[in-house]
């Protein structure tokens, strides 16, 4: 990774305004999370660590949402509700009721959870982000939609709750 500048990131975001920070970050050479804080500041939003089992607790209420985890390139995604989970054995262990989404998560890694409102091929969007160590995206979690593509009110409403606590 590089060292840029945060105005070099800013003047490549303004100069590319579709483009995701990821997409940013593969350019520039530099972490997702050196983008997303170039980010203009009404559309991120950090969450302290220390509000992450809340998080966890709260995100299998939610409905259907889609996870998305990229991996050298590669991008799988899971569209549907996000499965409660437990701790054991060092890692987060996801539950699902059915044949759904499962996995171990080694949430001492997370370092950094944003959230982030920028939007996506012309439509407003939501994501909850998870960093790593080294600054790098382990997964995102982004907010569902309707059959029409717009983002379900009641899952906006609760990340707007998490970005302003009452």
């Amino acid at each position: 990774m590089q060292h840029i500048s945060n105005d070099k990131i800013q003047q490549y975001l303004i100069d590319n305004p579709n483009v995701m920070p990821s997409q940013v970050a593969d350019a520039l050479k530099v972490s997702e999370l050196a983008v997303v804080k170039a980010l203009p500041k009404d559309e991120w939003h950090s969450i302290p660590l220390t509000e992450m089992d809340g998080l966890f607790n709260c995100l299998p209420q939610w409905g259907n949402v889609t996870t998305i985890i990229t991996v050298s390139g590669n991008i799988f995604e899971f569209k549907g509700p996000f499965p409660k989970g437990k701790y054991a054995r060092g890692y987060y262990n996801l539950i699902p009721k059915n044949n759904g989404f499962h996995g171990h998560l080694k949430l001492d890694d997370i370092t950094h959870i944003v959230i982030i409102s920028k939007a996506f091929r012309g439509k407003e969007s939501y994501s909850i982000n998870f960093f790593g160590r080294c600054e790098e995206i382990v997964f995102k979690v982004y907010l569902g939609r309707d059959e029409k593509g717009a983002l379900l009110p009641e899952q906006v409403e609760q990340v707007k709750q998490l970005i302003n606590p009452v």
